[in-house]
């Protein structure tokens, strides 16, 4: 104690303290910076991977359009390299902080993450994904020919071409749009269609968090065969323990993303929970189990993947057969009875389908799912979704404030639309699939139509929904008469989903 004892003493404990807090500082800016040098590297590594593989587009052009597009400057510092022997990349930072991705035909692009190369490879066994070619020569949906000369009444075809021409201008340097695929479906036709350079209508193109859609649609499918319920609690052995307030958490709930999880989701902060459970996490489930409760569930409303993961995680449960029973299902389910021909949906190491975020597919097969859920799941006559499933995903989720259903967007929200955007006067019946960066499919039952639009525009306001759609309907001027009601205050849905004496969960009855 005499060390510090007098004014010489107290400076020293003072400078000591400084230095030790400084030290510490130090160290954890450190931590911090290794830990977003990681999700940077595995990022690079998924996202060249994928484009390579999957999307089969030229490496140096994966590099600038999507890898550095709009991100930080220090992404730049990275590196890749690419084995095409072993269908494996590679990034790094000066040869440290190094991550690898391996592709697996069929199954895309994981992250060899907590586990090796030969027991991804051997996980695949036995993995034979169901495919559909389309019918020769017949239109889409039931082939793949496509005739836009062909009359249509009640269309303004001059209209619809400068309207979807527009999507593809860049009217702002700063936030560009980077429009790479739009298609509009008309009572069941392709009308319009247009890719960017590069890409075609065979590009498998990342559709991110549409494919939290595509979950509820395959939870459906199981539904209807009894393997799944709504309003199921007690869904993990992780929650079982004594007095588990997660216990509670059903089915419902993270379809409607009011489980209470504790995750978070923007995807513009390096650390947030989506980024560490899609680019580190070994087994993403796994990751978002051991989340805490932010919120009892039921009572309050928060966007994540990390519900969808969870879905993702408990399908897995509920079909027989192994690992490679499930790695099949979604294509013997769904994908082939649609005809898709180009869909990828990428698995974490565990082997849990990401589906939430890294499922890829053609514009074509986009605008069947779209097309289907306007059918209300019945596919060239036959049901696919049980009767009632759509109309319950439609319905509102109240502590939304009515702009979300079950894993289906009723309106677009205002994170995703540009700061002082417009409110435009648009059809009450549409609903959206909607996906990181600005992927849309938009379905507007009273005008019988799909709006597909895929593209990478990362900078906010760089892409409006609404504003496209709004354009879009004045190429029908007959049907866009009747437009009613204002964008994102409607309380509930058109009576074409209402399905009386079909009830999927407690209080799923649709609205009449």
């Amino acid at each position: 104690m005499r060390f510090f004892s007098g004014p010489g003493g107290i400076r020293k404990a003072v400078y000591t303290l400084l230095a030790v807090a400084i030290s510490i500082g130090i160290f954890a800016g450190i931590r911090h910076l290794l830990a977003i040098s990681h999700v940077a590297s595995a990022y690079y590594a998924k996202t060249l991977c994928s484009g390579l593989f999957v999307s089969r587009r030229p490496q140096q052009e994966v590099i600038t359009q999507d890898v550095l597009a709009d991100l930080p400057t220090h992404l730049k510092h990275f590196s890749a390299t690419v084995d095409h022997t072993r269908n494996l990349v590679r990034s790094s930072l000066f040869g440290m902080v190094e991550h690898q991705a391996l592709y697996r035909p069929g199954l895309g692009c994981t992250l060899v993450n907590g586990t090796s190369i030969e027991a991804l490879r051997a996980q695949a066994h036995g993995f034979t994904p169901l495919r559909t070619l389309p019918q020769p020569g017949a239109l889409w949906p039931e082939g793949d020919r496509v005739d836009l000369d062909a009359p249509m009444a009640g269309v303004d075809k001059g209209v619809l071409q400068r309207v979807v021409d527009a999507a593809f201008a860049e009217p702002r340097e700063e936030t560009a749009r980077r429009t790479r695929a739009v298609i509009v479906v008309h009572k069941g036709r392709i009308i319009a269609e247009r890719y960017a350079p590069g890409f075609t209508p065979a590009t498998p193109q990342l559709g991110w968090s549409m494919g939290k859609t595509v979950t509820a649609m395959l939870a459906g499918i199981l539904a209807g065969q009894g393997r799944l319920k709504p309003d199921q609690a007690g869904l993990f052995p992780e929650w079982s323990g004594a007095g588990d307030p997660r216990a509670a958490i059903s089915v419902d709930h993270l379809l409607r993303m009011t489980s209470g999880l504790d995750f978070d989701q923007p995807h513009e902060r390096m650390l947030s929970d989506v980024r560490k459970m899609l680019f580190l996490e070994p087994d993403a489930a796994g990751y978002a189990k051991v989340r805490e409760l932010a919120a009892p569930p039921g009572s309050f409303w928060r966007y994540g993947s990390g519900p969808s993961v969870l879905l993702n995680a408990l399908l897995r449960t509920r079909i027989d057969g192994g690992q490679a029973a499930y790695f099949n299902f979604p294509y013997r389910a769904l994908f082939a009875p649609l005809g898709m021909s180009t869909v990828v949906v990428e698995p974490d190491p565990s082997g849990t389908y990401l589906m939430p975020a890294f499922i890829h597919a053609g514009a074509r097969d986009w605008a069947r799912l779209g097309l289907f859920l306007l059918r209300d799941g019945v596919w060239q006559g036959k049901r696919i979704l049980p009767e009632g499933w759509v109309a319950y995903l439609l319905r509102p989720t109240p502590q939304s404030r009515g702009y979300f259903g079950a894993h289906l967007w009723r309106r677009v929200p205002d994170f995703l639309r540009p700061y002082f955007a417009g409110d435009f006067t648009l059809p009450a019946s549409r609903f959206y699939m909607l996906g990181h960066d600005g992927q849309m499919v938009a379905m507007v039952p009273s005008h019988d139509l799909v709006v597909v639009r895929l593209g990478l525009s990362r900078r906010h306001g760089a892409w409006d929904p609404d504003a496209f759609l709004d354009a879009l309907l004045t190429a029908f001027p007959a049907l866009d008469a009747g437009r009613r009601s204002r964008s994102g205050v409607e309380p509930a849905v058109e009576p074409i989903y209402r399905r009386p004496g079909f009830s999927w969960g407690r209080g799923d009855q649709p609205e009449r």
